[in-house]
């Protein structure tokens, strides 16, 4: 089925509040096997809420609608769906009792009425009896129209355990199956990945594939549907398989992977540790691997060494390399990861030296220069990346291309990406 999402509210169009119901709805519609057609949001205005409704029944085959379901005068969802639809509001007593019930102390605290709530439009019909808040629905012109809280927990709840159920039995509509996977990738560009997925579009109009940047990483989505499970899990293997191998080895994860959490599982399973030498990260990557818990089972700590002067004292990288060659260099970067293994008796030692800016670069070594440096056991292999951004964003890179520098070596795959 098509549907569309009305969220409402001064808060979400002023920016004060992120619009993370509409998300969190489309994402749980589109796995139920419905596709969602438009999302709108809308302030708290009578005539906008109208026209918003009146426009969504006219594209889609139902609508899903959250926010100003309350008691306060800026709520004014229930009394714009009655004008809209020609639906005059009707008192539910049964509603009232049980929403002053459970909001008392709130309703004596503020002096609210909370009878504005229990006035529906004509038709409507609670969605879920034992619920403690707001949220109804009503069919007209035999389309479903789904009226649920704007407070997001509030919403989920109704919308997964009310909405999605009627919307699968709703006259009779087998729902699609639908299967969804996002590949997580480090190290290659959008417009690289595209290159190599590009074959595959097109192919079968059943398979879509999107393309996300989610800056240091890009993000495949692959989403398959078929009109059986049979048939959407033999062409979601088929086309899953495809882009893995496309991909390799710059796929380090799906779905809810993390770049760390991947890397702390490979040190793990081969029993490695590993130490850390920052200069321009400043502890960037020792956070996100002590982000991961039992990060304690292989990585043993870091030194952040800024200053040449703690390169030396704490790394003991020698004052003439830092002298001769610079702090951003290959040979102070083999120094640091060397300085960092010998230091902590680790296995691995990765360093990361280089100039985030926005001061600081040179015609020879510009601005977003960055040096990595990994020590193993049996010898130290350095490279150089060029990354682009503002501080913040070249910093996050050059982290993630350190984890990733782990990553690659513990796989056996080539290390310079």
């Amino acid at each position: 089925m098509l549907g569309e999402i009305i969220a409402i509210g001064d808060e979400l169009t002023s920016g004060r509040i992120l619009n993370t119901t509409s998300y969190f709805a489309a994402g749980h519609l589109f796995a139920a096997g419905h596709e969602v057609v438009a999302m709108a949001t809308i302030g708290d205005n009578a005539a906008l809420i109208a026209e918003s409704l009146r426009r969504a029944l006219g594209r889609a085959d139902f609508a899903i609608v959250t926010g100003g379901l309350g008691a306060t005068s800026d709520d004014l969802t229930n009394e714009a769906v009655a004008e809209a639809l020609d639906r005059p509001t009707t008192f539910h007593p049964e509603i009232l009792r049980r929403i002053e019930a459970q909001c008392s102390d709130w309703a004596a605290q503020t002096g609210v009425s909370m009878e504005k709530i229990a006035w529906l439009p004509e038709g409507a019909h609670e969605l879920k009896s034992d619920a403690n808040m707001a949220g109804y629905f009503l069919v007209h012109e035999g389309k479903p129209i789904f009226f649920l809280p704007g407070v997001p927990h509030e919403m989920e709840e109704l919308l997964l355990e009310a909405v999605i159920t009627r919307l699968a039995v709703w006259q009779g509509v087998e729902p699609r199956t639908v299967h969804q996977k996002v590949f997580k990738v480090v190290g290659l560009p959008e417009t690289a990945i595209n290159g190599r997925l590009r074959p595959m579009e097109g192919r079968n109009p059943r398979v879509a594939i999107g393309y996300y940047p989610v800056s240091p990483e890009v993000h495949v989505s692959l989403t398959v549907t078929g009109d059986s499970v049979a048939e959407a899990n033999r062409l979601f293997g088929e086309v899953d398989r495809d882009i893995a191998a496309a991909l390799a080895p710059y796929h380090y994860g799906d779905d809810g992977d993390l770049l760390e959490e991947v890397v702390g599982r490979l040190l793990r399973a081969q029993g490695q540790t590993l130490a850390l030498a920052e200069s321009c990260t400043g502890g960037l990557v020792a956070h996100k691997l002590t982000a991961v818990a039992g990060s304690s089972d292989y990585f043993v700590g870091g030194v952040v060494a800024y200053s040449n002067v703690l390169k030396e004292r704490l790394l003991a990288v020698p004052r003439e390399t830092l002298v001769r060659y610079g702090a951003v260099s290959e040979e102070t970067a083999r120094a640091m990861a060397q300085g960092a293994r010998s230091a902590t008796g680790a296995d691995l030692a990765v360093a990361v030296t280089g100039i985030a800016g926005p001061t600081g670069g040179s015609e020879e070594k510009p601005v977003g220069t960055v040096w990595f440096a990994l020590a193993t056991p049996d010898a130290t292999h350095a490279f150089r990346l060029l990354l682009g951004g503002v501080r913040w964003q070249v910093q996050a890179k050059a982290c993630c291309a350190a984890l990733d520098l782990v990553r690659r070596y513990s796989l056996a795959v080539p290390l310079l990406p």
